[in-house]
C-alpha cells in the first residue's frame, strides 16, 4: 500500500496533539495499553472507553505517519462500532488520502446539503473536543475544588466539565477521591445554565443522582439507561429556576456519540460508557457536580478550608445540642427556608429552650462538603445526625452562604 503522503498537513491538528500523547499513560480505565491488538467488543464485558481510545490510537498512528496501520485500525473500529460517525468520518478520509490531499476532517464528503453540512461541523467540534480533554490531562491525584470533603457513604462521585464535554468518575477511598475514568459528553443545544422549562440548557450546579430508571421503560433517544439528578434542588427553587426531567443518560442506537449540543438540557454519554457508570454509582449518595470549567487542585491544598468549615459545622452542632435557641438561630439566614420536617425540628426546640432541654447531645456523622466553585461562598452540607435518647437518626442537607464574613444556612431539609 502506498506512503499516505496527503495527511501530514490535513492532519496538523490531530498530529501536534497527540505526538504529546504517544508515549503517555491511557486517559481512563477503558482504554486499551498503546500497541495492544484491538479487543472485540463482544468479549468484553467493560466496554467503556475503548472506542474513543482505538479511535486516538487511529490519531496517533496518522501523526507517526503510519498510514497503513492507521488505515486498518480505522477499518476495524467502525466494523465493531458501525454508529460511531466519528470514527466513519476519519475512515473515510483516510481512503481519500490515497487519491487527494485531504485539508481537513470530513473533506472525503465533498458538497453536502445544509443539515449534512451542519452534522459534518458538529463532528469536527465533537473531534475538536475529544482530543483536547486528552490533551490537557488533569494533574496526577488532583480532584475538582468541588469535593471538598466526601463522606465514607459518597463511595463515587461525578464531575462534570462542560468546556472539555468531559465527564469525571471518581472512586473515593480511604485517600479520598481517585479518578477511574473520563467520558466525552453532550449537554444542552442552547448550552448551560438552565433557568427555565424548555430553555434547552443543562444546569450548573452540585446535584445528586435520584434513581436509576428501567431501560425497558424508555424510548430508545436515551439509549441504554437513564440516571436522574434532583434538578431543580433548593438552591435553584430558590432563585426561581424551573424544570425538570434533567437525566444523566445513554445514546440512540444509530448514534454512538451526539454532537457536543445536542440534548434537551440532560447530559449524554455514549452506552457502554453510561453502562458502567449505573454499574458503579450508588442512587441518592453520589453527587453530580456540571461545571462550566472545573479546576484541578491536590487534596491537601483544600485541607486548610475544609477544617474551618468544618469548624462551624460542629458551632451549630454545639449550639443546637445545647437547646439555645437564639444562638442555634444566629446560624440561619433570614431568609432560610426549609423542608416541613425542618420546620418541625425548629418549631420544637424554640417551644423547649430552656435549662431543663439542654442536655440532648448531638453527633454527626459521614459528614459530606461540596463547595460550589463558580460562586464564592457556598457549600452543600450532607451528614447523618443522631440526638441523644432517639432511637435512630436522619441524614440532613444543608446549603450554606457566606453572608457578610460568616456563613449562614439558607437550607435545610431530611434527606430520604
Amino acid at each position: 500500500m502506498p506512503a499516505m503522503t496527503h495527511l501530514p498537513m490535513a492532519w496538523a491538528l490531530c498530529v501536534a496533539a497527540f505526538l504529546l500523547l504517544v508515549t503517555g499513560p491511557a486517559w481512563s480505565s477503558g482504554a486499551k495499553p498503546r500497541n495492544q491488538a484491538p479487543a472485540d467488543p463482544a468479549k468484553s464485558a467493560n466496554q467503556d472507553g475503548k472506542a474513543e481510545a482505538r479511535l486516538v490510537e487511529v490519531y496517533r498512528l496518522i501523526g507517526t505517519s503510519n498510514s497503513h496501520a492507521a488505515l486498518s485500525s480505522a477499518q476495524a473500529l467502525v466494523k465493531d462500532y458501525p454508529n460511531f460517525q466519528l470514527a466513519q468520518l476519519v475512515y473515510g478520509d483516510l481512503l481519500t488520502a490515497h487519491n487527494r490531499p485531504v485539508r481537513a476532517l470530513g473533506e472525503f464528503a465533498g458538497d453536502l446539503p445544509p443539515d449534512a453540512t451542519s452534522r459534518l461541523q458538529e463532528l469536527r467540534e465533537e473531534s475538536r473536543l475529544r482530543l483536547l480533554a486528552l490533551k490537557e490531562r488533569p494533574p496526577k491525584d488532583a480532584v475538582p475544588t468541588q469535593l471538598l470533603s466526601l463522606s465514607p457513604r459518597n463511595k463515587h462521585a461525578i464531575a462534570v466539565d462542560v468546556s472539555r464535554s468531559r465527564l469525571y468518575l471518581f472512586e473515593n477511598g480511604a485517600n479520598g477521591p481517585r479518578l477511574l475514568a473520563d467520558y466525552y459528553i453532550s449537554v444542552g443545544k442552547a448550552g448551560v445554565d438552565k433557568k427555565i422549562e424548555g430553555d434547552q440548557r443543562t444546569p450548573l450546579g452540585i446535584y445528586f443522582i435520584t434513581s436509576n430508571l428501567d431501560p425497558k421503560s424508555l424510548k430508545d433517544l436515551y439509549g441504554s439507561g437513564a440516571l436522574p439528578i434532583n434538578y431543580p434542588n433548593a438552591l435553584d427553587i430558590r432563585r426561581g429556576r424551573s424544570g425538570s426531567g434533567i437525566w444523566l443518560h445513554g445514546t440512540p442506537s444509530n448514534q454512538f456519540s451526539r454532537a457536543p449540543h445536542a440534548t434537551d438540557g440532560c447530559v449524554a454519554v455514549a452506552n457502554p460508557d453510561l453502562d458502567r457508570i449505573i454499574r458503579t454509582v450508588e442512587i441518592r449518595t453520589t453527587p453530580v457536580v456540571i461545571s462550566r470549567n472545573l479546576k484541578w487542585v491536590a487534596p491537601q491544598s483544600m485541607s486548610l478550608e475544609k477544617t474551618r468549615f468544618e469548624e462551624v459545622l460542629q458551632s451549630w452542632v454545639k449550639a443546637k445540642s445545647a437547646g439555645e435557641f437564639v444562638q442555634f438561630s444566629g446560624f440561619y439566614a433570614e431568609d432560610f427556608t426549609a423542608d416541613e420536617k425542618t420546620l418541625a425540628i425548629h418549631s420544637t426546640l424554640k417551644k423547649t429552650s430552656s435549662a431543663a432541654a439542654r442536655a440532648r447531645s448531638i453527633k454527626l456523622s459521614d459528614i459530606s462538603l461540596l463547595q460550589w466553585a463558580e460562586e464564592s461562598g457556598l457549600v452543600v452540607a450532607t451528614f447523618g445526625e443522631v440526638i441523644a435518647g432517639e432511637k435512630s437518626g436522619r441524614t440532613i442537607r444543608q446549603y450554606w452562604e457566606r453572608r457578610k464574613a460568616q456563613w449562614k444556612i439558607v437550607y435545610e431539609g431530611v434527606v430520604g
